[in-house]
């Protein structure tokens, strides 16, 4: 979605920046995966560990850029993605890592699709050779997302099976401390029927990808505005790099607020697990490379080529994971959904991008 100009040209320069969309999908594509593999309790302080990996490279970035302007408007993007953010463990308790990165990419796809196709929010719209192509991309990533909902995540029909496996646990002594570390980590979401829990999970997968999707309008916005020197805005960075600080720093106070908020609503009564403090840092870190990477890409390719790749890329790398390594999505039926859905996100992709051609 954010776009970096006309920073080269020649095809080893391009196909360097291709590479650079894998590198941004694999890494993006396992930067949950530690939601999964540790019991991070209901992800308030996972989330804030993680932000602050974020923030680490944003400092690292700050400092490669030689100190670029700071522009205060590109921390709104931060706290759209943080917003999102905060609902990615529920959405994995709900509906699984694979299932609810599937919904929450489709719903980025489309929302950056959208946003840059028509230059919503005020910033520049990116034309396309072929219209009917390209609203026929956008069309199967819709019903990629309808298939996809109906897909059953398999935790949906044990409800009394945990939805974690930590990677260690001391075991209880005996059954009066069982059920007090039960009492200790039952959640509101424990609470709800499974088709409740389903409702919830899909809910909030949509919505923290709209989030993500619009998360990147703020820079676009400063540049679009800036490129023709409109007041206030004269001089603007082209480049997409140096906005990074700004956006990351805005992720990290706006999950420092939510995470402040949470400790006063809980009385104090907050789980800090601290066996998550690194899985939780390396995950920011991660994630934080993954955009360094995609604005490099943007660098070189049209923002309606990199950010459909970069956005459902992930998703479909995450349900991989949901299916081989977690088990998440099982029979007949649901691996068939899976597979269409897959096809159809594929072809939504080439259509997306041959339209710009």
């Amino acid at each position: 979605m954010a776009t970096g100009g006309s920073q080269g040209s020649n095809v080893p320069e391009k196909n360097l920046r291709l590479t650079t969309s894998a590198v941004a999908v694999l890494l993006s594509g396992t930067t949950f995966v530690p939601v999964k593999k540790f019991d991070v309790g209901d992800g308030m302080f996972f989330q804030w560990v993680l932000c602050a990996g974020i923030s680490a490279v944003g400092l690292v970035v700050e400092f490669t850029q030689r100190s670029p302007t700071f522009w205060p408007l590109a921390m709104v993007g931060g706290f759209l993605w943080a917003t999102g953010n905060v609902t990615v463990v529920p959405i994995v308790k709900t509906i699984g890592l694979a299932l609810g990165l599937l919904i929450w990419a489709s719903f980025n796809l489309l929302t950056g699709w959208a946003i840059s196709r028509f230059g919503l929010f005020g910033i520049e719209p990116e034309p396309v050779a072929k219209p009917v192509l390209n609203y026929v991309g956008a069309g199967l990533s819709m019903l990629s997302i309808i298939l996809f909902l109906l897909i059953k995540n398999d935790d949906e029909g044990s409800p009394s099976t945990s939805e974690f496996t930590p990677l260690s646990k001391d075991e209880p002594k005996n059954a009066a401390e069982q059920g007090t570390e039960n009492k200790d980590n039952v959640s509101w979401l424990k609470g709800l029927s499974p088709l409740k829990k389903r409702i919830v999970g899909c809910s909030l997968a949509a919505i923290a990808g709209i989030l993500y999707g619009s998360s990147f309008v703020p820079i676009l916005y400063i540049k679009y505005h800036g490129k023709r020197n409109v007041p206030g805005y004269e001089g603007a960075s082209q480049t997409d790099l140096d906005y990074v600080p700004a956006q990351f720093l805005g992720i990290f106070v706006t999950s420092t607020i939510y995470f402040l908020i949470y400790w006063r609503a809980m009385s104090n009564n907050v789980k800090v697990d601290f066996e998550t403090v690194i899985p939780g840092f390396i995950s920011g870190i991660l994630w934080a490379i993954t955009t360094c990477y995609w604005f490099i890409a943007n660098g070189y390719l049209a923002a309606i080529v990199s950010f459909p790749i970069i956005t459902a890329g992930p998703g479909i790398l995450a349900a991989v994971w949901g299916v081989l390594v977690f088990k998440e999505i099982k029979g007949l039926k649901n691996h068939v959904l899976l597979i269409v859905g897959f096809c159809f996100i594929v072809a939504g992709l080439l259509s997306t991008i041959f339209s710009k051609t």
